[in-house]
Parts: C-alpha cells; sequence; structure tokens
C-alpha cells in the first residue's frame, strides 16, 4: 500500500511543490529587487551642524539677522518705555490738582493782562510801571505816542517791544 499512491495524493503533492517553488521565487525576486534598492539609496554617514555659527555656512548673514533681532528688541523696549513714561506724565498733568492749577494761572494772567491793558489804554492811562511775574521784570512807559514793554528775564536778559498807540483798530 505504500507503493501504490492515489492519483489524488499525487495531484496534491504536485500542486504543493509547485505552490512552495512559487513562493521560493517569489522571495527570491523580492530579495534581488529590494537588496538592489537598498544599495543605490546607501550612502556615507556624514554629520552637519545646523547653526551657521558651528559650520560656517552662511556664518555672516547669520550674525547679520542675530543682531537685527537684538537692535529691534532694544528699540521696541526703549518704545514701550517712552509709552509708560509718556502716560505717567498725562496721567499727572489730568489730576483734579493739576488742573485746578491751570486753571488758576490762567485767571491769573488773564487778570494781570487786564490790568495792564487798563493801565495802558484805559480812561486813567498810566505813564510808567513795573510788576514782576515769574521772575521776569516787566517795565512799561508810554510817551503819548508808543507805549514801550521792557522785558528783563533772570539772568539780565532784556527784550524791548514798542506799540504805536493811536495804529489800533478793530
Amino acid at each position: 500500500m505504500r507503493r501504490q499512491k492515489s492519483q489524488k495524493t499525487l495531484e496534491q503533492e504536485r500542486k504543493f511543490k509547485d505552490w512552495f517553488a512559487f513562493i521560493g521565487m517569489g522571495f527570491i525576486i523580492f530579495t534581488l529587487i529590494f537588496g538592489s534598492i537598498q544599495s543605490v539609496f546607501a550612502d556615507q554617514i556624514t554629520y552637519k551642524f545646523k547653526s551657521p555659527s558651528f559650520n560656517g555656512v552662511g556664518t555672516s548673514s547669520h550674525y547679520l539677522t542675530i543682531e537685527n533681532q537684538e537692535y529691534s528688541r532694544r528699540l521696541t523696549l526703549k518704545e514701550e518705555l517712552k509709552a509708560i513714561q509718556d502716560e505717567i506724565a498725562r496721567d499727572k498733568e489730568n489730576t483734579t490738582l493739576a488742573r485746578f492749577v491751570r486753571n488758576l494761572e490762567s485767571r491769573v494772567y488773564a487778570q494781570l493782562s487786564r490790568q495792564l491793558v487798563e493801565n495802558l489804554f484805559g480812561d486813567v492811562t498810566k505813564t510808567s510801571g513795573t510788576l514782576e511775574l515769574e521772575n521776569n521784570l516787566i517795565s512799561y512807559t508810554s510817551d503819548g505816542v508808543t507805549i514801550t514793554l521792557t522785558i528783563t528775564d533772570p539772568d539780565g536778559n532784556t527784550t524791548e517791544i514798542s506799540l504805536p498807540i493811536g495804529s489800533f483798530t478793530f
């Protein structure tokens, strides 16, 4: 019984051999194809620094970029500091006390100006006079034709203004 194999068994053995041969050939072809492709892509392993400071490629432009970034940052910080200082100064000028002082100064100057104009051009005019305003000496004289204002600052510098009396009309 051992000698004789049935037709069916022989057929199964032949199919098994064909299948085994097919898988073996596929494996060999696969190995040859991908083995040759791998050798095509192979290269020597080299390490290169990415930073231009270490490898020297593009070093000057790298340093220029760093300098520009530092300069821009310093400029931005200066602008922010100036903006904060300006904001603080504006806040100081807008306090209730600061507005009151500005208003009071404005009214005092207006009153002084009115009195000076009244003394120079009013019904009862004075021919000369002197007043001191913030360490500046203001003196005036009138000769009937012109009025001469002389302003002397604390350093002794003088400014003289001559106004003709009858030429101002509205």
